[in-house]
């Protein structure tokens, strides 16, 4: 998968994201959001937030779309793109973030969608420098 994906596919991205922000469980924050990446083989995956009442047993968004990859094989990402309410940029938490770096193809995007539009795209490594990851262990 190369670090830029056709058009066609990063509109498919945009839709999983969004629909799957609409079947994320937020009955406490009411604060719903989707994710959806695409692996090394250029399939996509998503996922949703899902809340506990026993906050913080929830899982984000992107959590539950790495999990997805996982389950179908895959290991590396190369874009994703997350959605929140409203019409502002949603970004990754800072947990998020560590778990992106795990699976992160060098060159990872990060698509930050709006309800109505595209939104703004990073480079990984603005949302998290420096960053610690699998090959830093001995």
């Amino acid at each position: 998968m190369s670090k830029t994906a056709d058009p066609a596919l990063l509109d498919a991205l945009f839709t999983a994201a969004r629909e799957a922000r609409l079947k994320a469980y937020a009955p406490y924050s009411r604060f719903r959001v989707g994710a959806a990446l695409i692996d090394e083989d250029g399939n996509i995956h998503s996922g949703c937030n899902v809340e506990n009442a026993a906050y913080p047993s929830g899982t984000c968004a992107e959590a539950g779309a790495i999990a997805a990859m996982c389950l179908a094989g895959g290991r590396r990402i190369a874009h994703v793109a997350v959605i929140g309410e409203g019409d502002q940029p949603c970004a990754p938490c800072g947990n998020c973030r560590q778990r992106l770096r795990e699976f992160a193809m060098p060159g990872l995007k990060v698509h930050l969608i709006t309800q109505t539009g595209p939104g703004i795209t990073h480079d990984f490594t603005a949302l998290l420098p420096h960053a610690f990851g699998p090959e830093m262990l001995p």
